[in-house]
């Protein structure tokens, strides 16, 4: 798998595809989404689609392919590779998301989480399969959220696709599992050549599993906070467990727009609605997040 162009930028995100078989474009295909990488505090989130036609669907189970947190790596590379090898009739494709875009959309001022990023991903990349002229007649998607919700939203966006969203689809789907397995390699390779373009010293890459729970990987974190600059851009900086690392070692910041001086502290929030605007708590400090939308001070409830 060729990563190259996620190595020359790993600041947002990049797709890759293998070539259309042509049988995918004549004949109706079956398609599977999933992901590899939701839940790691380091490296990217990657989600995948993998196609084949209906009436080779018995192919591909024969590969014996599974879902990808059920293999060891040697497992997921020779399938991964098995599939290349059959391009005459398995499609895939794939949005590699950085912890950089993953943290900024999560954390901006119109917050993004991470379940709506992953919904549009998997919209996207089955949009994209259409786009390149498969003809997909059905699509089984492993869920993110409420499957039933899920479901109804990327069947309404593609009524004319058969769609199941359905817990652990990677374990009872093979196109599924066979798409968690392109996902989990692709994950797993930018991970092991992850390319730093920070200036690290005595940079470690034995990073555990990047899970914010394992003990390897939180020790990795402390080692590698600065405390004026943060995280390398490999950390999801919005995750809590980076969060509570960087209000113990990182320095404090006073932002341009933060009020100075001593508060007087807390008020209720009707006092913010005050009947006279001669009686707003704070009229000349008002926050450029306000001021930005040309909001202002209700004079009456």
């Amino acid at each position: 798998m060729d990563l190259s162009e996620l190595e020359r930028d790993n600041t947002g995100r990049c797709r890759l595809n293998s070539p259309v078989p042509a049988v995918c474009l004549k004949e109706p295909c079956v398609l599977g989404v999933d992901e590899a990488g939701r839940g790691p505090v380091l490296g990217p989130m990657v989600y995948a689609i993998c196609y084949c036609p209906l009436s080779r669907l018995a192919d591909l189970e024969a590969l014996k392919v599974a879902d990808s947190k059920t293999l060891s790596e040697s497992e997921r590379d020779r399938l991964f590779a098995k599939m290349e090898e059959d391009g005459d009739f398995v499609g895939w494709a794939l949005d590699v998301l950085s912890p950089n875009l993953i943290s900024t959309s999560m954390l901006g001022r119109v917050k993004y989480n991470l379940n709506s990023l992953s919904h549009d991903t998997a919209t996207g990349l089955v949009q994209y399969a259409l786009d390149q002229g498969v003809k997909v007649a059905q699509v089984f998607v492993d869920t993110v959220g409420l499957p039933e919700t899920y479901q109804e939203r990327l069947q309404q966006r593609f009524p004319d696709i058969e769609v199941t969203v359905k817990a652990k689809a990677d374990a009872l789907y093979p196109v599924v599992s066979a798409a968690s397995i392109c996902a989990k390699v692709a994950r797993d390779q930018a991970v092991r050549n992850w390319q730093f373009v920070e200036k690290l010293q005595d940079l470690d890459t034995d990073y555990g599993s990047g899970y914010p729970n394992d003990p390897k990987t939180k020790a990795w974190l402390r080692k590698h906070v600065d405390p004026v600059f943060g995280f390398p851009q490999f950390v999801r900086f919005s995750w809590r467990t980076a969060q509570s690392i960087l209000e113990k070692e990182a320095e404090d910041v006073t932002w341009e727009d933060s009020q100075t001086g001593d508060q007087e502290g807390l008020r209720k929030i009707k006092s913010y609605f005050s009947k006279s605007p001669r009686t707003h708590p704070c009229p000349h400090l008002s926050h450029r997040y306000f001021q930005e939308r040309g909001l202002e001070s209700a004079t009456t409830l």
